[in-house]
């Protein structure tokens, strides 16, 4: 069942009792990499695997999304920072994950030379248990990231490809 998270900001990438703080280097410049984040949600799946569906919607008059991951996570989120080709910043507002209170995922792109250095920072509140669970989770969740990175770089090149 479903429960809903405190509708912390995006300041609680600061604050949040456990973080999770990842980068990656892209080829592809931060324009591309925002516009994969923001503007085609639906791709998620194809560059992200675990993410297995990811759908935009509206929440409460503003942008959203809705995830489901591999291994049965769901979760209804709003965007918190949208800012073109520099962050894409989302609140879980519910989720079926229990012992979750808060989570913010934010991608800060920094311009690299033509390319991005991608850094992903997933700020979490959770219970007692939760937090045993997620704190030896943080290498599979940064192995998880980089090859997602790797992955969207990939299909970005390949479409700059077809472009040209």
């Amino acid at each position: 069942m479903a429960h809903g998270l405190c509708p912390v900001g995006l300041d609680f990438t600061d604050t949040a009792p456990l973080r999770l703080v990842c980068a990656a280097h892209a080829v592809a410049a931060p324009g591309e990499i925002y516009r994969a984040l923001a503007d085609d949600v639906e791709a998620w799946p194809r560059w992200f695997r675990a993410v297995t569906c990811a759908r935009p919607v509206e929440r409460e008059g503003r942008a959203g999304r809705e995830v489901r991951l591999w291994g049965g996570g769901r979760f209804a989120e709003t965007v918190v920072a949208a800012e073109p080709v520099t962050r894409y910043a989302c609140r879980a507002d519910e989720t079926n994950v229990p012992g979750l209170r808060a989570l913010v995922e934010d991608w800060l792109l920094i311009p690299a030379g033509t390319g991005t250095i991608v850094r992903w920072t997933v700020a979490v509140d959770a219970s007692a248990p939760m937090r045993l669970v997620l704190g030896p989770a943080r290498p599979g969740l940064g192995r998880a990231f980089r090859g997602a990175v790797r992955s969207l770089d990939r299909r970005l090149a390949d479409a700059r490809g077809r472009a040209g």
